[in-house]
């Protein structure tokens, strides 16, 4: 090694030092002096333990949490990391059983989560979810169109994507013609992304699967200001499987018991009115344009739950349970 590298090597010493405790060490494993030695020569660099000593004290001025220990077998070990390992643990956890991101996406994200630690809690962080029968995304490209969106929303620009739908082939097929949008805000729902958009085709507020976006594009034109009285809270309270369109009031009445999940659903704010002594009644802003979501949850809770009115809506939903009934008799 000529002296100009080994020069250069040398002034990289303290860089490659801090890489080293934050790759090698951690509160329950230290290294010692002569493991950093050994370690910094991989690197090409030399360096005696009196330096070493200094640079340490420098890392630790710096504000690097370094713990040195006394007696047989001293050594050094790294503590209050940027992210803990149970918080390491959690964002595994998520990046592996989410459905938004794709196979490959999850892995590339699984292997930086564990250059945040030391080697050896790393391989805590290999561990899969298993979620059964689970289905990941198929586009490549989502988390590129998040980005995309993000910086549109925060610039108030339009945006210009193609749309998709699969056919019976599993194949790809595209919705007539470009859409132009004006983004406002994402959405999770039933673990996929969606966007919140004022699409103009419609004159209104839509909802756009991110997986089914392609080509996203950032238009020069401003984006269109929130429609008067648009409240995005109150809107996806309102919405099932987000599916758009205009939202009615809607009166509903449940047994007592089922107070956590209509919580857990449309919210603290709801008035909550007791109806005798088992049941309460709330009124609730619905997207009735497309109410199978809607009647598919009011189903899980049987005979517990009752849509008191509108009439026509009460009607749709027994019209649509005895339709089932009918595609289901046995014949």
């Amino acid at each position: 090694m000529d002296n100009k590298v080994k020069n250069a090597n040398q002034r990289l010493k303290i860089l490659y030092l801090h890489k080293i405790l934050l790759e090698r060490s951690d509160e329950e494993h230290s290294i010692t002096m002569p493991e950093i030695i050994s370690q910094l020569k991989l690197y090409g660099i030399t360096a005696g333990r009196k330096a070493l000593y200094e640079d340490i004290e420098a890392l630790k001025t710096f504000g690097m949490d370094i713990v040195s220990e006394r007696g047989h077998g001293a050594g050094y070990y790294v503590v209050n990391r940027e992210f803990e390992l149970p918080e390491l643990k959690l964002l595994a956890d998520a990046v592996s059983s989410s459905r938004f991101l794709t196979e490959k996406k999850s892995a590339e994200l699984l292997k930086k989560l564990q250059q945040l630690t030391s080697v050896y809690e790393a391989k805590q962080i290999q561990r899969q979810v298993f979620v059964a029968d689970r289905v990941k995304a198929f586009n490549e490209r989502i988390y590129i169109n998040v980005d995309t969106i993000h910086r549109a929303i925060a610039e108030r620009k339009k945006i210009a994507f193609d749309y998709f739908d699969y056919d019976l082939k599993k194949q790809k097929k595209y919705r007539d013609g470009i859409r132009t949008c004006s983004p406002y805000a994402f959405a999770w729902d039933d673990e996929r992304y969606y966007l919140v958009a004022y699409y103009e085709k419609y004159d209104s507020v839509s909802n756009f699967r991110v997986d089914r976006m392609e080509n996203v594009e950032i238009l020069d034109d401003l984006a269109e200001k929130y429609p008067e009285g648009f409240k995005l809270s109150q809107y996806l309270n309102s919405t099932f499987s987000m599916f758009s369109g205009e939202s009615e009031e809607v009166k509903l009445r449940f047994d007592k018991s089922l107070i956590n999940p209509v919580i857990d659903r449309f919210g603290k704010n709801i008035i909550i009115a007791p109806d005798g002594e088992n049941h309460f009644t709330v009124f609730v802003q619905i997207k009735t344009e497309h109410p199978e979501p809607f009647f598919g949850w009011l189903f899980q809770f049987g005979t517990k739950v009752q849509i008191v009115e509108p009439c026509e809506l009460k009607s749709q939903y027994l019209n649509m349970l005895g339709d089932v009934i009918e595609a289901n008799k046995i014949r």
